[in-house]
């Protein structure tokens, strides 16, 4: 029977490798099923994706389509000069507010590191004196120890016989004990070196963030200088033109006829130039800056951008020093995308 068994194999062993296959089978099933959906999930992502492309391509040759047209028309052909000009001055406009919110940032965050810096290396400074101070003590009692080790070798030798039959092992004990003693006080000079290079050795700690406090400190520099592009391009209606080139399409806005359009290029060309020659803004943007934090109200106390109806008074200096209020919510109509702009 066994050579039998040997031949033909168990009748059990059949059955266990028909099991192991199906269940292969199922895994490999469940495996490919799972590759499939994955599959398919991309196909929709695919699909959904070259749609809101296709879209969007068709939206920018509607535009196109309609820019066209525009410059066909003789009547319309001086208006789309003037809104792309007036959309140059709103996006200048917004890159000047940019540039000013980084460095007056980068200013106060250099500051805050410097006192951090100063701080950290006045505490170093001072840990690193009391330690020098402590080698300073520790050598001097290393000192001392070896300089006693040494008196008592030095009475140890010039001993006569009788006395060192009589005094010699409390002499060797007194210099085993001083051995020891000059020992541990290597070690604790070691120690103590070890913590001083350690000291020095020190990386300065990494800058926090700028506090609620500092940022809104920066926002009201930010409006003061939002209110001063404001006034500046006030005249002659350019600062509302140019934000409603902003929020308006192509073709939406009719500025009038030639003479009317070049009459606007006159005026933005002139604003412009003027813009650059201003002196002593630091001095104005700080005054103003400081009437808009007296009516600046928040939210809450973690807020660092005001409520925009608190901030909508628009301070005029003159050189003269007088202070004149318009009303204005360069915040709550987002000029020059403030909104983007201000610290959080």
């Amino acid at each position: 029977m066994s050579s039998l068994t040997a031949i033909f194999g168990s009748s059990d062993e059949k059955p266990v490798e028909e099991s192991e296959k199906l269940l292969q089978l199922y895994w490999n099933r469940a495996e490919l099923k799972k590759e499939f959906a994955g599959l398919r999930d991309e196909e929709y992502r695919l699909k959904d994706l070259v749609k809101q492309k296709d879209g969007a391509v068709a939206r920018v040759q509607q535009k196109l389509d309609h820019l066209e047209r525009l410059l066909y028309d003789p009547d319309w052909v001086y208006n789309v000069i003037i809104y792309y000009q007036l959309r140059n001055l709103n996006l200048r406009c917004q890159s000047k507010i940019e540039k000013f919110a980084e460095q007056i940032k980068q200013q106060r965050e250099q500051r805050q590191h410097g006192q951090v810096l100063n701080d950290w290396n006045a505490q170093s400074s001072r840990e690193a004196a009391g330690v020098d101070a402590q080698i300073g003590e520790q050598r001097l009692q290393v000192q001392l120890l070896e300089d006693k080790l040494q008196a008592e070798r030095h009475r140890l030798a010039t001993m006569s016989r009788c006395m060192r039959v009589l005094r010699g092992r409390s002499v060797t004990a007194n210099l085993d004990a001083l051995a020891n003693a000059v020992e541990v006080a290597q070690r604790q000079e070691e120690a103590l070196l070890m913590q001083y290079d350690g000291l020095l050795s020190r990386l300065p700690p990494d800058t926090e963030g700028l506090d609620v406090a500092t940022k809104r400190l920066i926002n009201f520099m930010i409006l003061a200088y939002a209110q001063h592009l404001f006034l500046h391009f006030g005249k002659g209606g350019l600062a509302g033109l140019a934000k409603e080139s902003g929020d308006k399409s192509v073709g939406a806005i009719n500025y009038g006829d030639k003479d009317d359009c070049d009459q606007i290029i006159a005026r933005i060309r002139k604003r412009t130039e003027s813009l650059e020659k201003a002196t002593d803004l630091a001095d104005v943007l700080r005054q103003r800056a400081k009437l808009i934090a007296a009516q600046a109200e928040f939210r809450h106390d973690s807020d660092a951008v005001p409520v925009s109806a608190t901030v909508a008074t628009v301070f005029r200096i003159s050189e003269a020093g007088i202070i004149r209020e318009k009303d204005a919510n360069l915040l709550g109509e987002n000029y020059w995308n403030l909104a983007n702009i201000l610290s959080r």
